[in-house]
């Protein structure tokens, strides 16, 4: 009996985190797009009737967007959509291209040739994409192999922080710039053929250099998104 309910809780668990894994992307999707504008509320009863869940995955969902930077609390404990400032973008970025180009650096005395040949594969299925949304989760394949190559669990933890908080802007420049695609896929090529050669110092320039195409892209659309918010009538 005790381990059939355990069984249950589990089970019961898994769809909550599976149906916050829903209402999450969902929000990501129309904050990014420009659906829900900074300060906007973020109401849990709302938004559990809206997705015909309960409160309980919101909750999960609302959580996970204050991690990411998307998402604050209020005076009151509730969510409303964060207004991004250019310079904590700025310092994300920063940060990022900070990590990762460290964890590159790692990967290209590291990763066994396997791994180097798995990761041009990768490439190579991104130079075949012409679509967004799934070249977004071919640039995350690319990452997580570096980030798997360089075996350093401390820097990965602190990359899997920074990458849930950059996650909506990176997928955001491929969608809302049709010319980031083109320069993605170059910048993943020398990267990729600077990993195989074993040049670290040339690796880790190149990870800068791309996170900083990132963070240029993402500028432009923050910068987009504040020319577009509705001027507020004076009190």
């Amino acid at each position: 009996m005790e381990a059939k309910r355990a069984q249950n809780d589990g089970i019961g668990w898994l769809m909550i985190i599976r149906a916050a894994d829903c209402i999450f992307e969902s929000l990501i999707e129309t904050i990014m797009v420009g659906e829900l504008a900074a300060g906007e509320p973020l109401v849990e009863k709302s938004l559990a009737e809206k997705f015909g869940v309960s409160r309980t995955p919101v909750r999960e969902a609302l959580h996970r967007l204050a991690q990411a930077g998307l998402a604050e609390r209020g005076s009151r404990r509730a969510y409303f959509v964060r207004e991004m400032a250019p310079e904590d973008l700025s310092e994300l970025f920063e940060a990022t291209g900070e990590i990762e180009s460290a964890l590159a650096a790692l990967a290209a005395k590291r990763m066994s040739e396997i791994e180097r040949r798995q990761l041009m594969l990768i490439v190579d299925s991104g130079d075949a994409c012409d679509d967004p949304t799934t070249y977004s989760d071919i640039n995350r394949q690319f990452h997580e192999a570096i980030k798997s190559g360089a075996r350093n669990s401390t820097l990965a933890s602190t990359l899997d922080e920074l990458s849930m908080r950059t996650f909506a802007w990176r997928a955001a420049n491929f969608r809302e710039d049709s010319r980031r695609l083109a320069s993605s896929r170059s910048e993943h090529r020398q990267i990729a053929d600077a990993i195989l050669n074993l040049d670290v110092e040339m690796t880790r320039r190149l990870v800068c250099s791309h996170v900083a195409s990132s963070y240029l892209v993402s500028s432009d659309i923050l910068a987009r998104r504040k020319r577009e918010l509705p001027v507020k009538p004076n009190a």
